[in-house]
């Protein structure tokens, strides 16, 4: 029996937990809503921040002549019963701000993709996704406008991860044209070229599709660009339509109270900032724990996680937590010639293996390092309940006031944390709380990735007949082009373009929004990728994370013991894709096994145990660290640190 829950309204999260896929990630993502009241822009940070210098359809509106930011607007008939331009008038002019674009601008697109729509009137596509509010916006609302603009009908359905990936390996398996679109992961980047399962999407546009291509649809305005892009062609294979980071969250206002920051210098002899690395991470943790233990009478914890045996715990340890501490190559947007699942790849891009003997990093020092601290974390300084939780169920509880910080926490999060009358928000709607860049652990070196970046993209299906592929791609852009993407991201809090993010209004919006603004302006935000292009078969080789790790926090396993399996089950997956000839592109071809001696010894990654795992904790005043990604090298130059 699966129970349903609040911030799970299907009931299914933990449904698909012995079908070896990974549910929905992104499942809890609900509407959310901010008290709006009037402020001034806040500034532009860090040199990715050069102002949106367009004219805005907005023109001087201000908070509270906005939607409600972080709100999901049911659906209403903004087109007033009309169709074609007449329709596009009205969803223009009433609901499709705010907008980046001028309204004349916005017309302008509205009738490219009516007249380009002509000779698919009346047709029917069918498209599918995962459930978040991105999606359920598009779902609900935008489906909607488009059919009364373009005369195309969409029925977009919205599911769970797990499923709408068995959708699409059903769907390719036999061929049979069953959805049209699909959005899902960039993750399955190193998937779709590899199975030759799509068109890329830098073919479409410049054969198939290049009359049907808005000319404003300005991919390189796509911040999840290189995300989706294949590196031996060096084209894109998917298109983003939503983004989220793993960032770090804490309680600014705590950090910020005089009597607590004099406390933890006197014991820790550094400064309670923003943690640059995991050492100072733990110190905050156990100074929240068990040396402050209660504050304003409630008992607070300095950590916050989850564990319970399901596959989002998978997430919780693939999605980038080993690069954290640094178990990767340098490289970004992925760890090469090593990323962050482990996995090594050769210059042909073939996966060559994920365990030490192989070259891989799976079960390498820094991997084992960064497990044995997600366990050891959760047990000392994590409230007693957060083992027993899956992701769903420990996400709000940051909101509930008693957490001190969370370094494993997703921006998608941010609407359900801005909530008026919670004990995280002020009284004028601005939180209690930050979000700023992840501490990173012993192993990272400059030039690594940081932290985990989802990014939901479209992708057009070789399955799908070239007429509705054609309308399909249409129905898209349209989700995605300038004239809407502002809306969706002002309701959905998910940034995907560079225009929207440098946009006047979210300027507006950003002391609602606890630094989420100011991440994806600054230089920080490229360290946060998704997983890449080494992981040959995401759907398949998920299981063997939270089956595994599950084993650590009940203490049947180590972490050594555990990272042992995982790489040898994902070598053994590998293996098998390698012997059926599954993959016509870059397959896996499994390097013979070697001492772990000899790898350790080789430049990079797998990299050698440290002598010393825990170094000085440093700390950064949150700007400061912003400031400092213009040049990551130098963040512990700059940070206050305590005694070795």
């Amino acid at each position: 029996m699966t129970k349903k829950r609040i911030d799970d309204p299907t009931g299914q999260e933990e449904s698909e937990a012995t079908q070896g896929f990974s549910s929905s990630r992104r499942n809890f993502l609900r509407t959310g809503a901010v008290a709006a009241a009037g402020a001034a822009a806040a500034p532009f940070i860090g040199s990715s921040a050069q102002a949106a210098t367009s004219s805005s359809s907005a023109g001087s509106m201000s908070m509270k002549d906005m939607p409600q930011l972080g709100q999901i607007p049911k659906y209403k008939d903004h087109g007033k019963g009309k169709t074609g331009m007449e329709a596009a008038e009205n969803w223009v002019t009433d609901f499709l701000q705010p907008s980046t674009l001028t309204k004349d601008e916005q017309m302008a697109e509205m009738k490219f993709l009516h007249e380009a729509a002509a000779p698919y009137r009346g047709m029917h596509i069918n498209v599918v996704s995962e459930v978040t509010g991105t999606h359920m916006f598009e779902a609900n609302v935008l489906s909607k406008a488009f059919e009364q603009i373009t005369g195309i009908k969409v029925s977009h359905d919205t599911m769970q991860e797990g499923k709408t990936v068995s959708k699409l390996e059903t769907q390719m398996a036999t061929g049979q044209d069953v959805y049209d679109l699909f959005i899902n992961d960039s993750d399955f980047i190193g998937t779709h070229p590899r199975m030759d399962d799509v068109i890329p999407i830098t073919d479409y546009i410049s054969g198939e599709g290049k009359d049907l291509t808005l000319s404003t649809l300005d991919l390189d305005d796509f911040m999840g660009k290189s995300f989706c892009t294949w590196p031996l062609n060096d084209k894109m294979y998917m298109l983003p339509d939503t983004q989220f980071a793993n960032l770090y969250w804490y309680r600014k206002d705590w950090f910020e109270r005089p009597d607590l920051k004099k406390k933890f210098k006197k014991i820790y002899g550094y400064e309670l900032n923003v943690p640059v690395n995991w050492s100072a991470y733990e110190d905050i943790a156990d100074f929240f724990t068990n040396k402050v233990k209660h504050l304003d009478g409630k008992r607070i914890y300095g950590h916050m996680d989850y564990g319970k045996k399901s596959p989002s715990l998978g997430w919780r340890i693939h999605d980038s937590w080993l690069s954290m501490a640094g178990m990767s190559d340098k490289g970004l947007p992925f760890g090469k010639p090593v990323d962050d699942w482990g996995i090594r790849v050769n210059e042909d891009q073939n996966p060559v293996g994920c365990s030490v003997e192989r070259g891989g990093a799976t079960n390498s020092p820094a991997a084992v390092y960064a497990i044995r601290k997600y366990a050891e974390w959760l047990k000392k300084y994590a409230p007693p309940e957060a083992a027993g939780m899956t992701f769903s169920e420990a996400g709000p509880v940051p909101a509930q006031g008693h957490i001190a910080q969370q370094i494993f926490w997703y921006t998608a999060f941010t609407s359900s944390m801005t909530k008026p009358g919670l004990p995280v928000v002020n009284e004028d709607g601005t939180p209690k709380w930050g979000m700023a860049p992840s501490p990173h652990g012993p192993y990272w070196e400059a030039g690594m990735k940081l932290g985990y970046q989802d990014c939901g993209s479209w992708i057009l299906p070789k399955t799908t007949p070239a007429k509705k592929r054609a309308a399909s791609w249409l129905y898209a852009q349209f989700c995605v082009c300038k004239s809407v993407s502002l809306r969706k991201v002002w309701s959905a809090l998910a940034p995907f373009r560079y225009s929207d993010v440098n946009s006047k209004e979210m300027g507006m919006a950003a002391p609602y929004l606890g630094g989420l603004v100011e991440f994806y302006r600054s230089p920080a935000k490229k360290y946060w990728t998704p997983t890449g292009t080494n992981v040959p078969a995401y759907g398949k080789m998920t299981s063997a994370w939270w089956e595994n790790i599950a084993q650590v926090n009940s203490g049947a396993l180590t972490a050594q013991e555990a990272m042992d399996k995982v790489a040898e089950e994902l070598d053994n997956v590998m293996h098998r894709i390698q012997l059926a000839g599954l993959e016509k592109v870059a397959p896996p071809k499994l390097n013979p096994k070697k001492s772990k001696e000899y790898w350790l010894k080789q430049p990079g990654s797998p990299k050698p145990k440290l002598a010393n795992e825990n170094p000085p904790g440093e700390t950064l005043p949150y700007e400061e660290l912003l400031k400092a990604f213009n040049n990551p090298s130098s963040i512990g130059k700059k940070a206050s640190k305590g005694d070795s």
